[in-house]
């Protein structure tokens, strides 16, 4: 039993470190490129005319079967070479994890305001969805922050809790849905109907991995009363208009002592977002340290607890983890 663990969750270890040390590396091909080329060459040719509802269901129900389909297959059925298969699997699990590079998007933003807003608005248009060019140097610090929270779930905690339930097929799949609602899970004029049933299964993907992460986030804040900030987190994490996505973000709001949320523009329209938190105050460089630094905290403790399964080969792999680690 411990071997067949340890051959699951050595990929898991493996590609989170392997993600810890490197990020998403630019000259690589990645995965989620083609993910998103699928998307929007369905998108250009479903999106128009009538039924685009049923067609939207339609387009992203199919892809989601026929990868998980796929991908369980080749690792299942196909006979795949053991070292091969675990090589394949930790690459894909690389691949699936995007906290370091977040870290280091979040590290750019603080860095390119304090330089200049003009700097700091191009820099934050790089990981978030709204209109950045209006923004206020505060309203950059914290759409940094919002999506620094709300992505270590949806880029590292919900594909780690994906890949423990179903493996590579369940970690590929969790990011084929993410990226769907990424792109066309929006409540405008062009996406309402073509990306509901996107935007509902992603909602559904990351109801336990959001509520997961603010939970994960609680036990490593540096803070004695972790029960005021449970309190905290419990009556602002619903309150998001999304029906995830306040849950972390009301967690970093509670550490920090802040307040997230209000309203953005996103592609030219009017959202209002309700605030998370309550204490105005202006965000700084230490405070996307401590953020930085809880997140990792968070993603840690997920992984911590695979740690002595992964040697699932003594005669020739044992020891890989441990100097991988040596190497962080």
């Amino acid at each position: 039993m411990d071997s067949i663990l340890a051959y699951i969750l050595t990929p898991l270890l493996i590609g989170w470190i392997l993600d810890l040390l490197f990020g998403d590396p630019s000259w690589l091909p990645h995965p989620i490129v083609y993910f998103g080329k699928w998307i929007a060459f369905g998108e250009r040719r479903l999106n128009r005319n009538s039924h685009r509802k049923l067609k939207g269901a339609l387009f992203v129900c199919i892809s989601i079967a026929m990868l998980f389909g796929i991908s369980w297959v080749l690792f299942n059925i196909v006979p795949i070479p053991k070292y091969a298969n675990l090589a394949i699997s930790a690459i894909l699990v690389f691949f699936c994890l995007a906290g370091h590079t977040l870290r280091k998007e979040v590290r750019m933003v603080f860095e390119a305001v304090d330089r200049s807003t003009e700097e700091g608005r191009k820099q934050v248009a790089r990981i978030v969805g709204r209109d950045t060019s209006e923004l206020s140097p505060q309203e950059i610090r914290t759409a940094a922050l919002e999506t620094l929270a709300e992505n270590l779930s949806d880029g590292v905690i919900a594909p780690l809790f994906w890949f423990a339930l179903l493996g590579i097929p369940g970690i590929l799949t969790y990011k084929l849905i993410n990226t769907f609602d990424s792109m066309v899970g929006y409540q405008n004029e062009r996406y309402k109907d073509f990306g509901c049933w996107a935007a509902h299964i992603d909602d559904i993907a990351n109801y336990i991995p959001a509520r997961l992460t603010a939970l994960l986030m609680i036990l490593v804040a540096p803070i004695c009363n972790k029960w005021r900030l449970l309190r905290f987190v419990i009556h602002f994490g619903p309150q998001h208009a999304s029906p995830n996505s306040g849950w972390p973000e009301a967690a970093l709001a509670g550490i920090l002592n802040c307040r997230f949320g209000g309203p953005h523009n996103y592609f030219g329209e009017y959202f209002y977002k309700p605030f998370i938190g309550t204490n105005e105050r202006d965000l700084t460089t230490a405070d996307m340290q401590k953020s930085i630094l809880v997140c990792l905290g968070a993603e840690i403790i997920t992984v911590a607890p695979f740690l002595p399964y992964g040697h699932p080969f003594p005669e020739a792999g044992q020891g890989i983890i441990y100097h991988l680690l040596i190497m962080v």
